[in-house]
Order: structure tokens, then C-alpha cells, then sequence
């Protein structure tokens, strides 16, 4: 079946971590003649993950960018990091393509780590299709790969070919809509051979069920099965590039990428059903512009001597080098093949290209229209303090740490206004320590990470009433201020009160905002250590000087006053308490109430998660000093899918051992 030439299109390559997507997209670019030779990770020749943090990892470590023709038609493969903690990197490609290749291993067991892909995939309406890889390795199980997947995807999984075997091994395939058998050759395209025996039963099989799936959205067909009638292949090709367009059906393939089997199969699969721009623009509503040309930004680097770079995708127009936006002027104009920016005039609907020195623009960011949706980042679960070495300036770290933010918007970056700690967050400890080898070896700075300190705050339990006087003479006008304050607790979260019931003008009316200064000033660093909250104190009495006092002087007497008091008030650690919504499988509930359990944690309760069938979401009250590595722990338990939120609830009194422990390391 012949087909004209496609405008551009791009497809995004995303699923779990060692699935094989880089060898894949590897493997797709010989197919297309883009490249001669095949590279790999492991010798570091590879088209993608040429970043310094992904060859010195052996994986992918940020999105990585292709540019082929395949049977005249122009493509841009999205090669997406496979690690969950990298998310953010499939989300942004996710957002541009027009349809995505899901890669996998033939394991059932493994199915449960393609899950977060799917529901992203199910949650945006991208249309996808399945490649299950590495069927050269023994014991792979199409079918049960299969079975264990769709409990995965909101959509039916239609299996598109069914596997050859010989001597156990599979050797070929049997397309389900042309009924041809191809025997594969490793590194070749495959060889036409006739439908083996073996497999004729099981091919007829197979093909019904496709055709019942493809029925389901197709009045048409679901009469030709009832009376028995053949469809014709192109009908069938029909209702499947249909399908495929509007996110009703996810076709399965397999393959192996390191030996090039299947390939080629899935090559014309996406040629032949992948939508165009224009669907993908109808799809994502994206706005309409008048004249000139329409692109998003997906995706913001900062390349060294080119500076800043936007790669985008151009929805309508035609965009040109030195074009004018509301972002500012395009400095130069790039098609994208790994780390290679090859510099051109202009670009089609359909396009990914690299925008130069675009400094306006950000991810998300439409240009040429006010833009459509783009999701939220995803929500920070690790952290680390960082800080400069010796006396670096800390304005080079700040620079520096927001372009990697502008890169990827799943890092945050927040300055704590109690411990004074600049805190880097991320999706996990992976994802922080790429992003310190970064500020290392791109922006050269000598920087080191730790645990964050815990923001403790204390309170008293008891009242108590204090008499204080500032007094100093040398020589000249002295120093003279006498207060009387009292100190009581106020409820959990009320914060500080302060009250004056002076009478008689024994404190002058202009000095008592100092006396409240002075308090405040106290309160940054209480008797343990900590800021104080929830209390109240209250100016009862005093004295003045009329040459002596000052504002200097009540401030000094109130804060001697506060200091001799607050050690008589039994004073109080306090933790803060987060609510925490962890989702997992719930093959693995109990295994995620246990992790919270050991961490001091109250379940409140658990729950099946909206619109994620076969998951739970526990909820529980977290002590926060108990949180830095709990997604680590969670990841660890199940299978690397689980996940939390969280947010601040509420501060909690903590005594004994543990209060001791925390109060002797901060009076350290």
C-alpha cells in the first residue's frame, strides 16, 4: 500500500529504565539511513545520551533529539530517560509528539514498571503503541507480556503480529493484517517466507480478536465479523490509523533492538498510522494565529557557547532564522541529532528544531499564540542543601542552579528562611547528584550537598513573669531601659502575640515597638536552639530614663528579659508533621504502611487512587525529619512505581531520647 509523503512528524520513545529505547532509537536510525553505523551506551558512540552524566552513567540522563527520513518521510525521535526519577523529560516530549512508542521487555514481572508510562500516556491522550523488546533473550512471552500490561492501560492492547518460534527461540513474526510471515535476519530487514504450519491456527485466532477489538469503535466492521464477511486490508489499515489517532486502541509489536529485529516492521507501523501535526494540533487545541508561524517550546538548554537554546515544534507556518516574537528574536536556527545542532533557514509545520538565544522563552511556552495548557511540573520528593566551598560567591550557585531549573522544571530550588539553607529539590537522590555533576563539570563550581537540616521549631508549656533592666554608663548620655513582661503559651499554630498593659507612662508609648523588636529578636533562636512560636508576651511594667533611654536600650532589656524567663517556662521541641498521600500498587499497600510505621508515621487511613485501577493511596501524618529518604525506601518496595505528596500539617511536641538527641546537635 503506497502513501504520500508526510508532512514532519515526531514520535516520543518512553518506558523503563534498561527497557532499551536508546538501542532502540539507534536501531530505527540505521533502518533509516541516518546513521552507518550502529553505536552503542556502552562504547559511548551512540546518537543519544552523549551528555558527560549520561556516558559516565551508561544511561540516559536527559531527552535526546533525532532527525531522519524514513521512506522520504521526515521524523524526529524523542529518545525520553527511562529512570522514573526523570519523568519530567518524558512529560515535556509527551506534550509535542504525535504519538509514542512504549518500550518493554518481554517479562510479565515487569509489567508493573511500565504502568506509570501508560497512565501518563492515558492521562494526556497521546496515542501510543507497544514494542516489546528483547525477545531474543529466553523465556519471552508475548502473550503474557501482554495480559500483564493491559492491566496497566485504560485502552485495549491489539496485538499486531504473533511470534515464529524455532528450537524454543523466536525467529520471526506474522503480521496480523497482511497474514505474511518474515523470518527475521539479524542487523537486516527481514526475509518473506510462507506461513508456517506451526503458527496457522494460532495466526487465525489472533487476527479475530484484532479485528473484535477494531469493531468495538466501528459499526462498519462489527457487521462485516457478524456476517462473516473478510474485510479488505486497507480497510483494516483504516480503522487502525484511525484508532491509533484518537487513543482508542494500542497496537503491540515486539522485537529485539540490539539485533534489529522488527525494526523495520515497526518503522512502517508508525509511517502508516502515526497522526500528522495537524491532528496533534487539533488534538491539544492548540490556539489558532493569524498570520506568521506558531511554535511551542518543550524543552530549554543552555549549550554552553551557543547559550541558551529552545528546542520546540512548530505547529503552523513556516518559522525563520531572525524572527521576531513577543520572547524576543530567533538567533539561529537547528535541526537536532544528539549533541550535533546543524544550522538551518527555516522550518515547517511539523518541524523540532532548536531556537538560538531565544531568552524570553520558557518551557511551555507558545510562540506566535497565547499558548494552550501545559501540565505542572512534577512535584519535588528529595532534597539536599548545597553550598559552596570556602567563601565562592554563592550568586554564581544561584545562577547557575536556576538554568538547570530552566532546563528541568522538576528541580526547585528554595532558599529556608528558618535553617538559612539553600535546598535543592528533585524527583530522588539520582536525580540531584546529575544535577551536581552539572554545577561540576558545566558551570565549574565547587559545590557540596547534605541533608537538610529539619526546620524544629519549641514553645513553652508554663507562664512566668520577668523583670529585666539594660543599664550602662560610659561616660556621656548612658544606656537605660527596665521592663516587666509576661510570658504564657498560646494554642498550637496561633503564632506570636504581643500586648501592652503598661500604665502611667512607665514605659513611653515611642519605646515600646522596640520592646516588641526585642522579643522578636530573642524568639529567632530560643533556649533550645529553635525559633519560638505560640506564645504571648505581654510589656506589664517598667522604667525610663529621660536622658538615658533609648530604643536601643528597651530592645536590649526586653531581650534579657526574655532570655532569663524562657528557661523557667519549660520550653518544648516542636517537629513539624506533614500529611502524606503515598500511592502504590496494592500488591504492595501493606508493604508502604509498614515504611511509613517504622518512620514514626499515624496511618489515617487508605483508599483505592481515583482513576488508577489496581493502586491505593495511604494517607498518614509524617514527622518531617523522617521524610528525606522515604521515597527511596518506597521505590525500594515497590518495584520503583510508588510515589507520594505532601504537605504541611501541623507542629507536634517531641520529648525523650530523640528531642535530646536533636537539641544536643544544635547546641553543639
Amino acid at each position: 500500500m503506497t502513501k504520500p509523503k508526510s508532512a514532519p512528524r515526531c514520535v516520543a520513545l518512553i518506558g523503563p529504565y534498561l527497557s532499551g529505547k536508546t538501542t532502540l532509537l539507534e536501531s530505527l536510525l540505521v533502518a533509516a539511513g541516518a546513521v552507518h553505523r550502529k553505536g552503542t551506551v556502552r562504547d559511548a558512540s551512540s546518537v543519544g545520551d552523549g551528555a558527560p552524566e549520561a556516558r559516565g552513567r551508561e544511561m540516559s540522563t536527559e531527552l535526546n533529539v533525532a532527525h531522519c527520513e524514513y521512506l522520504g518521510d521526515p521524523w524526529t525521535i524523542l529518545d525520553c530517560p527511562g529512570s522514573v526519577e526523570l519523568l519530567q523529560e518524558s512529560l515535556g516530549a509527551l506534550m509535542i509528539a504525535d504519538a509514542a512508542v512504549v518500550v518493554c521487555e518481554a517479562d510479565p514481572a515487569k509489567a508493573l514498571t511500565v504502568g506509570p508510562a501508560l497512565r501518563m500516556l492515558d492521562e494526556y491522550n497521546v496515542p501510543h503503541m507497544v514494542f516489546i523488546n528483547k525477545m531474543d533473550q529466553d523465556g519471552g512471552s508475548v502473550k503474557a507480556t501482554l495480559e500483564a500490561l493491559q492491566e496497566h492501560s485504560r485502552h485495549p492492547l491489539v496485538l499486531r503480529e504473533i511470534p515464529i518460534r524455532e528450537g524454543g527461540h523466536v525467529t520471526g513474526h506474522v503480521d496480523l493484517v497482511s497474514e505474511r510471515a518474515f523470518k527475521w535476519r539479524d542487523h537486516e530487514a527481514s526475509e518473506l517466507v510462507g506461513l508456517p504450519d506451526s503458527v496457522l491456527e494460532s495466526e487465525i485466532g489472533a487476527r479475530e480478536e484484532m479485528l473484535e477489538a477494531l469493531a468495538d469503535f466501528d459499526d462498519g466492521l462489527l457487521e462485516e465479523l457478524l456476517e462473516n464477511v473478510s474485510p479488505s486490508t486497507e480497510e483494516v489499515y483504516d480503522n487502525l490509523s484511525r484508532d491509533l489517532a484518537h487513543d482508542d486502541i494500542v497496537p503491540v509489536f515486539f522485537g529485539s533492538a540490539d539485533h534489529d529485529n522488527g525494526i523495520r516492521r515497526l518503522w512502517k507501523a508508525l509511517r502508516h498510522e502515526t497522526p500528522e501535526v495537524t491532528a496533534t494540533v487539533e488534538r491539544l487545541a492548540v490556539p489558532k494565529t493569524a498570520n506568521g508561524a506558531a511554535a511551542q517550546v518543550f524543552k530549554t538548554l543552555h549549550a554552553g557557547h551557543m547559550g541558551k537554546v529552545s528546542l520546540a515544534r512548530v505547529w503552523s507556518g513556516a518559522l525563520k532564522d531572525g524572527q521576531e516574537y513577543a520572547q524576543g528574536r530567533i538567533s539561529g536556527l537547528y535541526q537536532v541529532m544528539g549533541q550535533k545542532f546543524d544550522k538551518v533557514s527555516s522550518a515547517k509545520a511539523g518541524d523540532v528544531v532548536a531556537l538560538g538565544r531565544l531568552d524570553g522563552a520558557h518551557t511551555g511556552d507558545t510562540l506566535g499564540s497565547d499558548g494552550g495548557a501545559w501540565p505542572e511540573p512534577l512535584a519535588p520528593l528529595y532534597s539536599m542543601a548545597i553550598e559552596m566551598n570556602g567563601h565562592a560567591d554563592e550568586v554564581r550557585l544561584t545562577g547557575a542552579v536556576h538554568k538547570l531549573c530552566e532546563e528541568d522544571p522538576s528541580l526547585k530550588l528554595e532558599h529556608d528562611q528558618v535553617t538559612g539553607e539553600l535546598v535543592l529539590w528533585g524527583q530522588g537522590e539520582m536525580h540531584l547528584r546529575i544535577a551536581m555533576d552539572k554545577l561540576t563539570g558545566r558551570h565549574g563550581l565547587d559545590v557540596t550537598a547534605k541533608r537538610p537540616q529539619v526546620p524544629y521549631k519549641e514553645t513553652i508549656r508554663k507562664a512566668t513573669t520577668k523583670r529585666a533592666r539594660h543599664k550602662k554608663q560610659s561616660g556621656g548620655h548612658g544606656e537605660f531601659g527596665d521592663v516587666e513582661i509576661k510570658i504564657k503559651p498560646l494554642e498550637r499554630g496561633v503564632g506570636f502575640q504581643f500586648d501592652d498593659a503598661v500604665h502611667g507612662g512607665a514605659v513611653p508609648r515611642q519605646y515600646i515597638s522596640a520592646v516588641e523588636a526585642g522579643v522578636k529578636e530573642y524568639m529567632a533562636r530560643g533556649p533550645l536552639g529553635f525559633p519560638v512560636v505560640d506564645i504571648q508576651v505581654t510589656l506589664t511594667d517598667g522604667q525610663h530614663h529621660n536622658v538615658d533611654s533609648s530604643d536601643f536600650a528597651f530592645k536590649k532589656a526586653a531581650q534579657l528579659a526574655m532570655r532569663e524567663a524562657m528557661p523557667d517556662c519549660q520550653p518544648v521541641l516542636l517537629e513539624p508533621i506533614c500529611e502524606v498521600r503515598v500511592s502504590v500498587p496494592n500488591a504492595f499497600t501493606s508493604n508502604a504502611q509498614r515504611v511509613i510505621s517504622s518512620r514514626r508515621g499515624q496511618i489515617l487511613g487508605f483508599q483505592p487512587r481515583d482513576n488508577w485501577h489496581g493502586w491505593d493511596e495511604v494517607t498518614a501524618h509524617l514527622p518531617t525529619s523522617e521524610m528525606h529518604d522515604l521515597i527511596i525506601d518506597l521505590r525500594s518496595q515497590t518495584l520503583g512505581v510508588g510515589t507520594f505528596g505532601f504537605r504541611y500539617d501541623h507542629l507536634q511536641e517531641l520529648t525523650g531520647k530523640q528531642a535530646e538527641q536533636v537539641v544536643s546537635a544544635r547546641t553543639a
